[in-house]
């Protein structure tokens, strides 16, 4: 018994590390009828992530609502996903997520522009890291399938030098080539 209790306060201390941001997202309160009354349980949906590139998401039922959230918190830590970030403030690329009716679409955006995002999509942008990005949820309003279809969207992510590794190629010759385009938009603005 000692030595469960030991492993168990070990677990918790290396479990509350401040690294860590949580955000509450929904909670629902279902009741269940029984003989002598109604019964009430609570369900937590929480992000959980380091705000540098790590997310997650989990859910916790109980009939306290400290006790889902805390169930939640510890479901989203262990189910938590890694993104890569472009200047670690947003996406690299224009992507589309779905889970059941739950459509989101999130496009990069150029620095200053903030998170364009509602409810839960913002709460998951927030405990990333992500700084500007515009996106929109054109499904199902549901906070789970949104949060879901968000991470399914960030799971297709991928940067130019995982790609480039993959390819055998080197990452300039992934990325399109900047200065070009520069040297054409000052022409037109000269010729005009």
């Amino acid at each position: 018994m000692a030595r469960e209790d030991n492993r168990r306060g070990g677990r918790r201390d290396r479990d509350e590390t401040p690294e860590f941001a949580d955000r509450l997202v929904a909670i629902n309160r279902v009741s269940k009828t029984v003989k002598g009354g109604k019964r009430f349980g609570f369900a937590a949906l929480v992000i959980v992530g380091d705000q540098k590139g790590r997310v997650g998401f989990g859910k916790g039922k109980a009939k306290e609502v400290p006790e889902a959230i805390r169930k939640a918190t510890e479901a989203a830590k262990r189910g938590m996903i890694r993104v890569q970030l472009r200047e670690g403030r947003t996406l690299h690329h224009d992507m589309e997520g779905r889970h059941g009716a739950g459509k989101v679409v999130m496009r990069t955006a150029p620095e200053g522009t903030g998170i364009i995002a509602g409810g839960p999509m913002r709460a998951v942008f927030e405990m990333l890291g992500v700084k500007d990005v515009v996106s929109k949820s054109t499904g199902s309003q549901n906070p789970y399938n949104m949060i879901r279809a968000t991470i399914d969207g960030l799971l297709k992510e991928q940067s130019p030098r995982s790609v480039a590794q993959r390819r055998g190629k080197k990452v300039s010759d992934i990325l399109p080539k900047r200065e070009d385009s520069t040297h054409a938009s000052d022409q037109v603005a000269e010729e005009a």
